[in-house]
């Protein structure tokens, strides 16, 4: 026979008990994405997109070239946009200035430091990160959800057992969030890393890219009834 369940605010037959649960969890990153932009500015709009085309052409063809370590890469928003003469009068364009956004996401990081330097070493290009996560089929959040249930029974255990009594029912229990921290990120351009180099003409060497751990938190609200205990 079914047992009606416990009043959301309990009774003396069924006291209710409302505990938190939390976890936290330590793990590498296995994701790694940057934003590249591509850009292109000139004072005729064929020859300002002809430049954007090959540019964008030759980042592409860079990330690549790193087939085995980059897992997606897409083309964003690409835009074309007139200037007008700030000193003209009227609608007299003074340049075009082209933009091309795209995104690479990467697994291996040792290629992610070399593409990384390689892609800002290119004309007009600027690079956005790197942002790093977990894989969406992670097992990592699932376990931090775990541990979270387990921490709330444990203290619900522990209540009960200060109580002199034991745990009838689990009531309801409730997600109340969860968090992935993540680094903060770093734009650089060309222009930057030229002027750090002691030879422009050569190749730049490879940024020095520490992957951070990624804190993975969860949380959950439990309601136990209880058996009445003796005060």
């Amino acid at each position: 026979m079914t047992q009606p369940a416990a009043p959301p605010h309990g009774t003396p037959d069924a006291p209710l008990l409302v505990v938190h649960g939390e976890a936290e969890i330590d793990a590498e990153p296995e994701i790694a994405r940057i934003a590249v932009t591509v850009n292109a500015r000139g004072r005729d709009r064929r020859t300002t997109l002809d430049d954007l085309t090959r540019r964008n052409t030759a980042a592409l063809d860079l990330i690549k070239s790193y087939a085995d370590a980059v897992a997606h890469v897409s083309t964003g928003a690409v835009t074309i946009t007139p200037e007008l003469d700030p000193h003209g009068h009227g609608e007299r364009i003074h340049s075009h200035h082209g933009r091309v956004h795209l995104t690479a996401e990467l697994t291996d990081f040792t290629a992610l430091a070399e593409l990384t330097t390689r892609l800002a070493d290119l004309e007009l290009t600027r690079i956005d990160g790197p942002w790093w996560s977990l894989r969406p089929d992670s097992p990592v959040p699932a376990q931090a959800r775990r541990d979270a249930v387990g921490d709330a029974l444990r203290r619900a255990r522990e209540y009960a057992d200060a109580l002199g009594t034991t745990l009838a029912a689990l009531v309801e229990l409730a997600d109340t969030g969860a968090d992935r921290t993540r680094p903060a990120r770093a734009p650089f351009e060309r222009g930057a890393r030229r002027a750090a180099l002691a030879h422009p003409d050569e190749p730049a060497a490879p940024l020095d890219l520490e992957p951070p751990r990624l804190r993975v938190t969860a949380q959950v609200s439990a309601r136990f009834a209880m058996r009445p205990p003796r005060l």
